[in-house]
């Protein structure tokens, strides 16, 4: 097949080179791990790493601020205690107030005889 295309095309000499080296330039170019495309795909993945980078660089700076607050001011450690491990003193009442919708008796009952 490639002889027939090679005796059909003109005896120029000088277009089996272009032909040659426009089908090099595409197997190097847009094949394997080393191509455009993937070259492409390396430098987006690149700007995303950077992203996150600075994303967590930015929890990191916040996340030292706090430690630093909590080492040095007792009032913002006890109230790290109250919100998130809700802990109480001695003589207090804690009430959990909640957003979630409960189920009424008569909705419970007919979603249990759907099932």
């Amino acid at each position: 097949m490639l002889k027939r295309i090679y005796h059909s095309m003109p005896h120029i000499h000088s277009l089996k080179y272009i032909l040659a080296l426009a089908v090099a330039v595409a197997i190097i170019g847009f094949g394997g791990g080393s191509s455009v495309w993937a070259h492409f795909a390396y430098l987006n993945r690149i700007s995303e790493l950077h992203e996150e980078i600075d994303h967590f660089d930015g929890e990191y700076r916040r996340d030292q601020a706090e430690i630093r607050q909590l080492m040095t001011n007792p009032k913002s450690m006890e109230r790290i205690a109250r919100e998130q491990y809700f802990m109480k003193m001695a003589d207090e009442d804690i009430f959990v107030l909640s957003d979630d919708e409960q189920k009424s008796p008569t909705k419970a009952s007919a979603d249990e005889k759907i099932e």
